[in-house]
């Protein structure tokens, strides 16, 4: 899979984001979902966006990954404008997206749930399982992608028979397939017990030497605890953006989502 570049920065050098919004607008009917939202995702990073239920995150992921157009403002990623780019393009660049709902093939063991996401980014999603089970190298490549995840034991069970971590952990597999430069997680954490989501935790921790992230997700521990920055939406519009001590000392952010007086 395509090396990362170094999370690290030299000096005060601080490295060219891989992902950057401008200004980002985007209104359905008198509702503004998206209000001038500038935001970036450095190399090597782990970016949080918090905000409650009706924030504008949706509407954001969906400009970022090109489903949505915005109505005003510039998409820049691997160092392109992608403001007007479809989706296909931006995963060729190196976008890679996980969903709030989890898309695997149930009735598939895993290394085919991944062989398959191998063939699609290789262009030859034309092709049938039948073809996947037989081709040594979409085998090996997707062998490859389940030992990343932790789930190289776990090849020849259906996805129905895994957990729901492994299950999320399986769809991450997938997404790797096409060698991201940065990943689009969508609540990873979402329906996982405690001990599931400290593991998911820890794998997403190593895997950020691999490719920077885009974390969207209402688990508080899991984000403090993952996140070198948060980015706080409210209404559609970021009221902050810091370090997790910067965002836990924030007045505004205590008030409006994590629920805190403040004097």
């Amino acid at each position: 899979m395509r090396a990362a570049a170094s999370p690290r920065c030299w000096g005060s050098v601080v490295p060219e984001p891989l992902l950057s919004t401008d200004r980002l607008v985007k209104r359905f009917g008198g509702l503004l979902a998206t209000d001038n939202v500038s935001i970036d995702v450095r190399p090597g990073e782990i970016h949080a966006l918090i905000g409650p239920n009706g924030a504008g995150k949706t509407t954001l992921i969906g400009q970022l990954t090109g489903n949505l157009a915005p109505d005003s403002g510039t998409i820049r990623f691997a160092g392109r404008d992608v403001t007007r780019l479809p989706t296909h393009a931006r995963v060729r660049l190196g976008l890679g997206r996980s969903f709030q709902i989890t898309s695997v093939l149930r009735e598939f063991s895993a290394i085919d749930n991944v062989a398959l996401a191998v063939q699609a980014h290789d262009g030859h999603s034309f092709r049938f399982l039948r073809d996947v089970r037989r081709d040594r190298k979409l085998r090996e490549a997707a062998q490859r992608g389940l030992d990343a995840v932790g789930l190289g034991a776990r090849a020849a069970a259906e996805a129905s028979a895994l957990s729901h971590g492994e299950q999320r952990q399986l769809e991450i597999a997938m997404a790797l397939a096409g060698e991201p430069r940065l990943l689009l997680l969508d609540e990873p954490m979402a329906g996982m017990g405690v001990e599931e989501s400290q593991r998911l935790v820890a794998f997403l921790q190593a895997l950020k030497s691999r490719c920077g992230m885009l974390l969207i997700e209402h688990d508080m521990d899991a984000v403090f605890a993952l996140a070198d920055r948060i980015t706080v939406l409210v209404y559609g519009r970021i009221i902050a953006s810091g370090t997790p001590d910067e965002i836990r000392a924030h007045p505004e952010v205590r008030q409006a989502y994590l629920g805190e007086e403040t004097a």
